[in-house]
């Protein structure tokens, strides 16, 4: 299993950026996929993750100004973020997994990882 985040950067508060995370060695239409953050300084964050089927959740901190979405046909999961927030810089990780867990907000348990990909947001 391979995940590999791209699209990270620099950006001014209140600017957008799209990250990907393309992924292989497992059927993708059958996992959840997911972002995380690991903010400097602070805590692990769990941000947004979309199901099997399409749908999504995205903690309140980023609800509105992020957008989750899945491309089933190239095996790539993307986070949307728009009005981006000095508070939002940090390593964003993509995560996939289908057995069904309490362990973090989507409900299911994360059991791949990708090396994560930095955000910055600064004037």
């Amino acid at each position: 299993v391979q995940l590999v985040e791209t699209g990270g950067g620099l950006v001014q508060p209140g600017g957008s950026l799209r990250l990907s995370c393309a992924t292989s060695g497992f059927t993708f239409s059958s996992y959840v996929m997911g972002w995380a953050r690991q903010e400097p300084g602070k805590g692990f964050e769990w941000v947004c993750g979309v199901y099997m089927n399409g749908s999504a959740y995205c903690e309140d901190s980023v609800k509105g100004r992020f957008t989750i979405s899945r491309d089933n046909a190239k095996n790539t999961v993307y986070l949307e973020m728009d009005s981006l927030k000095p508070e939002d810089t940090g390593v964003y990780h993509c995560a996939t997994g289908k057995r069904p867990s309490w362990s973090n907000p989507f409900g299911y348990a994360m059991d791949y990882w990708g090396k994560g990909t930095l955000v910055t947001v600064s004037s």
